[in-house]
């Protein structure tokens, strides 16, 4: 049986993979994937391991991040598999849990095999090729899947890049109570919005997260610019990227804002007020 350095497909596909940013591409094509699912602007959602997310969603990120990943890196969708690369067919499988379920038509075919990590937000991808003698559950399942051996994985894969960072969503550094607060319901958007900015200075916060916070509200983006006066009265500089001088003025700081991206700077007596008192009053 061939190891990875004598086959010479798989040889091909590495050069092909290798003139991409597979980390990066595949970090984006993830996160999009986990937006997807949550469906935040509609329904308040930002945390996938959250009880409100059913197991099945959870599973469904990896039947997305196939079509994400097609999107990110341009690959065409190619039969008998998902794509071809060097004139090589190739599946694309991922997995939020421990294996990937190959399917029979994949099996001895080049897979690129993803795996995330959803409590510790990372994620790595290998390239393998599914010889049937290094897949397990005898015959598999009811429609002949079957996952891959540890110790064949560790041996015959290709790892494309190491461990790599998924982006937290902001909402999850959020306290029980602080979340509470800015969820609040029969709250005005305003109030909710000067919350998060007050509970998270200095972070980023991108354009999905105010429409996650202000899910299935009218004109949220237009609510958290009108909150600008409020968190100045609070002694908080608010800036949004969606113009230059409010970028150029979080540059100075240390920020780097997209055209939907927000920041919230505390200054220094508000900081000294917020050490005074635990608790915002709103």
């Amino acid at each position: 049986m061939r190891g990875p350095a004598d086959d010479r497909e798989l040889q091909l596909v590495l050069g092909e993979l290798g003139k991409s940013d597979l980390a990066a591409g595949f970090t984006e094509a993830i996160r999009s994937s986990i937006d997807y699912v949550l469906d935040g602007a509609r329904t308040g959602r930002y945390d996938l391991l959250s009880k409100d997310v059913h197991p099945g969603e959870r599973a469904s990120v990896g039947a997305k991040l196939e079509y994400e990943a097609q999107r990110v890196f341009k690959w065409k969708k190619a039969k008998p598999l998902d794509i071809e690369l060097a004139g090589v067919p190739i599946d694309l499988k991922s997995t939020v849990g421990d294996n990937w379920a190959i399917p029979t038509e994949a099996h001895c075919h080049l897979c690129i095999c993803t795996q995330m990590r959803l409590k510790d937000n990372t994620h790595r991808s290998w390239l393998i090729r599914t010889h049937t003698a290094w897949l397990y559950r005898g015959k598999g399942n009811k429609d002949g899947k079957r996952g891959i051996a540890v110790d064949a994985r560790n041996q015959w894969g290709v790892p494309l890049y190491d461990w790599t960072p998924l982006p937290i969503n902001p909402l999850t550094r959020l306290t029980e109570s602080q979340a509470d607060e800015v969820f609040e319901l029969g709250r005005g958007q305003e109030v909710r919005l000067l919350r998060l900015f007050t509970y998270l200075p200095r972070v980023v916060i991108e354009r999905s997260v105010i429409l996650t916070v202000c899910a299935g509200r009218q004109d949220p983006l237009r609510r958290a610019r009108a909150t600008k006066d409020a968190a100045a009265e609070k002694g908080i500089l608010l800036l949004c990227g969606k113009w230059v001088s409010d970028r150029n003025t979080a540059a100075s700081h240390g920020f780097s804002l997209g055209p939907g991206d927000w920041v919230a700077i505390p200054n220094k007596s508000a900081v000294q007020e917020e050490s005074a008192s635990a608790e915002f009053l709103f």
